[in-house]
């Protein structure tokens, strides 16, 4: 699969966030009385957009949902951010995309404020031509509208262009977009999620993941 526009999701497909984001999910479902016993509980927070993961696994109502994401961020804004790890071989296949002339951009739910930090504390934003993510406001949270934003923005011809993430939402966004994709079993998605979603190709690795684009 030899595309020149590669849009690859953060959280689960560059890096590794279960501490930052699990953490900074218990912060605030602690202000709420909710107990947390273990933060593996809360892996299904990552991915999907915040907002929607809070009524569908605690039954808040759209108020308390917006009032969580709140309370979230001001744990995930100073701290949870850098509870992150970029997973083993990730720079080396984005350099080694970028040497051989692909254009790379990131494509997240996560607000792009914080994506744009993040790629740069671990020191990978330099080889990516765009990062699109939501606003701090709340819009475009949904990972079709992301893609959109990103594709219009840099006039990227769907042809052209493939997108790699780790769960069904990646995976369906690509699909609505007309966009070939990958699905990366590494991050925390599993088999079964993207056996329903139907991706052009499966890496197991990120060493697999290079295979694929090569």
């Amino acid at each position: 699969m030899r595309k020149t526009d590669i849009l690859f999701d953060l959280d689960g497909t560059l890096t590794d966030p279960m501490t930052g984001i699990t953490k900074s999910v218990r912060y605030a479902l602690e202000s709420y009385g909710i107990k947390v016993n273990a933060l593996t509980e809360l892996t299904g927070f990552i991915g999907p957009p915040l907002k929607a993961s809070f009524q569908h696994y605690y039954g808040f109502s759209e108020e308390q949902a917006t009032e969580a994401v709140e309370k979230y961020r001001e744990y995930f804004s100073v701290t949870g951010l850098f509870e992150n790890e970029v997973y083993p071989g990730i720079p080396e296949l984005l350099k080694a995309l970028s040497d051989r002339g692909c254009r790379l951009y990131v494509a997240t739910s996560k607000p792009t404020v914080y994506a744009e930090q993040i790629l740069r504390h671990f020191k990978l934003d330099t080889y990516f031509t765009f990062v699109g993510g939501s606003l701090l406001s709340g819009e475009r949270v949904e990972k079709v509208d992301v893609l959109r934003y990103v594709l219009g923005e840099n006039k990227i011809e769907t042809e052209a262009a493939v997108m790699i993430g780790d769960r069904r939402f990646d995976i369906e966004g690509a699909k609505a977009c007309g966009i070939s994709s990958i699905g990366v079993l590494y991050g925390y998605g599993s088999r079964e999620e993207m056996a329903v979603a139907g991706p052009d190709a499966l890496a197991e690795s990120v060493s697999d993941l290079g295979q694929i684009l090569a």
